[in-house]
């Protein structure tokens, strides 16, 4: 049996990356020509592959430039992304890790760094510095890109995954001033900075009294076309063997609200109960079964807001717009005005909902469609 061609859970493979051209030419032409990028959407929208595409792109071609990734989803403390910073510039900068060591040494002025090698150099590679010295020359960590860059005449691209999780570092704002401070004196490295934290990255580029206000391109990554989803669900189909009409292929995309990471889900689960043909019917059985394997995580979502917080996403998913309206606060039991003001701003740090023209909607297309079933009994429409 051939493997499902629809990818969900993990970064896309390039092969398997979809229909963001657009998008990925500008990010390289960005990245290329020195020009910072900070990647804001809702999380699984496809950051993160689009990143992985653009970066192996430039590896291939661009022979003189570096590139590092560096996840910081699980990064807690400022010392350990410092640590984590210097190990991946050194590794980039070089393919052999008997230059990685004398990089260590080299590059650095202020500060001793402590190296050492495991049985398999490349990946048991590890360095680590005094905090105390690491803290009062942490500049030199954050410049490190830069020192390397021009010693070796090359450039190097540093790319952030997860950025917001930096500010839960204690002494945040000072350290946020220090990045934005050196890094925008580097004339040979270039950054690229995202995160799955929409409201946390926007304010973080957008407000004027934050450091990294103004720091680069700021792009504001769209949903994919629904045509392009179509194409995309025909084409793996028939690449494996089975097959689907372009007007049921059309459901998936439309249910899922063209939403990455859910229209490669319900594809997949789609995919599997398929013998020859996908119909309806197929369709139907997959998004119960996407709903029922999401079930215990949207139940985790709800037990974690209040009662009015979840008065006020019932009267999201009835469609009501005036939340503070006499009529609406007193059917839905949404308390004063002040509470759905704060608890408006709860749901979207939350992640829950977002505003869309002025309309606040679901963030989650498939919680939508659970938390609908579940407190209103509404049928799912598969007969689009």
């Amino acid at each position: 049996m051939k493997d499902s061609p629809f990818i969900y859970g993990t970064i896309v493979s390039v092969h398997s990356f979809t229909n963001r051209e657009p998008e990925a030419d500008k990010l390289q032409s960005n990245l290329l020509n020195g020009i910072n990028t900070m990647i804001i959407s809702p999380r699984r929208w496809g950051k993160s592959s689009l990143v992985e595409k653009v970066i192996h792109d430039i590896n291939k071609k661009e022979k003189k430039t570096r590139t590092v990734i560096i996840d910081l989803f699980s990064v807690s403390s400022e010392e350990e992304f410092l640590e984590n910073f210097a190990r991946e510039v050194i590794k980039a900068s070089s393919s052999k890790w008997q230059e990685w060591m004398s990089s260590g040494k080299d590059f650095f002025k202020k500060l001793i760094p402590k190296l050492s090698l495991g049985i398999d150099p490349n990946n048991d590679f590890s360095l680590s510095f005094d905090w105390k010295e690491l803290k009062k020359h942490s500049d030199e960590i954050l410049n490190l890109p830069e020192t390397i860059a021009k010693k070796r005449g090359i450039k190097m691209i540093i790319c952030l995954d997860e950025f917001q999780n930096l500010s839960s570092f204690n002494d945040y704002p000072d350290f946020e001033k220090k990045m934005r401070a050196v890094w925008q004196r580097q004339k040979n490295v270039t950054y690229c900075l995202y995160g799955s934290k929409r409201h946390m990255m926007t304010d973080i580029f957008n407000n004027s009294a934050k450091p990294f206000y103004r720091f680069g391109d700021i792009m504001l990554l769209q949903k994919i076309k629904t045509e392009k989803w179509i194409k995309f669900i025909c084409k793996g189909f028939k690449d494996s063997g089975k097959q689907i009409e372009e007007a049921e292929a059309e459901k998936i995309p439309l249910l899922m609200k063209n939403h990455s990471w859910y229209v490669q889900q319900l594809a997949h689960y789609t995919w599997n109960l398929t013998q020859k043909k996908a119909g309806s019917a197929e369709i139907e059985t997959a998004l119960k079964e996407l709903l029922n394997a999401n079930s215990p995580l949207y139940q985790k979502e709800i037990e974690t807001i209040s009662s009015t917080q979840l008065n006020l996403l019932k009267a999201v998913a009835k469609g009501e717009t005036q939340f503070t309206s006499t009529i609406v606060m007193q059917n839905y039991l949404l308390g004063t005005p002040n509470n759905v003001s704060k608890n408006k701003i709860s749901l979207v740090n939350s992640d829950l909902i977002h505003e869309v023209n002025g309309i606040y909607e679901f963030l989650d297309p498939a919680f939508e469609l659970w938390f609908k079933k579940k407190f209103f009994n509404q049928p799912y429409n598969t007969k689009l």
